[in-house]
């Protein structure tokens, strides 16, 4: 690749995740990482695979995702510029638990795992911003798995939505960056569920969509449906 060391270090620097890290930490993150490329569709691992190391998304994204035995795939996640993929098998040493495959071309850090296990020896503030943010990671997919196991489509999708609207905090518009199929992977439900359910919640006064926007109308009902109160959808 063309880009320089400076301009890797200007990178981690702006991250949420090495926020206020001194100069000389920031040194031993770039020393020890290499930048990757991966077309559109490319896998970056799959489930069960050796974790040799975890990745930071600088530039495009990443569908993380199981394989049922019929071959039916499940979106657990959508990694985004600035997250971090595969750490949590990284650290443990554990294998990757999903599949890893970039949803359109995508440029990452990669951290070989034993060479930033030796790095956090001697500089242990590295890691106290990737806990925190692994701890919100967490946090997503116990309530996705709230959600995916206790709530009807409905709910699901509500969830979604106002999780969207809680994560750009754009006013009343959130914008669905991936595709129906996929979003429909990631709630465990099929697109023509999920087209019936967005046209019913039009209808109802509480949202508006017009294609991948959607304005949310009524946040205090999307809330609702999220509790689980009869709404006759």
């Amino acid at each position: 690749m063309s880009e320089k060391k400076s301009d890797h270090l200007s990178q981690l620097r702006n991250m949420p995740l090495f926020l206020k890290l001194p100069d000389a930490a920031l040194g031993m993150l770039e020393g020890i990482l290499v930048v990757r490329s991966f077309h559109k569709g490319e896998n970056i691992f799959t489930e069960g695979s050796a974790s040799a190391g975890f990745y930071i998304v600088i530039k495009g994204r990443v569908k993380v995702f199981k394989l049922s035995a019929e071959g039916k795939e499940q979106i657990l996640h959508i990694v985004g510029s600035r997250e971090l993929l595969g750490a949590v098998s990284a650290f443990a040493g554990s294998p990757y638990p999903a599949h890893a495959d970039a949803m359109e071309k995508t440029t990452a850090f990669f951290l070989p795992r034993k060479d930033f296990l030796a790095l956090i020896q001697k500089e242990p503030t590295v890691v106290m911003n990737m806990m925190a943010n692994l701890s919100m990671r967490l946090q997503h997919f116990t309530r996705m798995i709230e959600d995916l196991s206790l709530k009807e489509v409905p709910g699901r999708l509500a969830a979604y939505l106002l999780y969207l609207h809680e994560r750009t905090g754009r006013g009343d518009i959130v914008e669905i960056d991936i595709s129906k199929g996929q979003l429909a992977s990631l709630l465990g439900t099929i697109p023509e569920t999920l087209s019936r359910i967005l046209r019913k919640m039009s209808e109802k006064g509480l949202l508006k969509v017009s294609g991948r926007r959607i304005r949310l109308l009524n946040r205090k009902a999307l809330q609702y449906i999220v509790n689980g109160e009869k709404t006759g959808l």
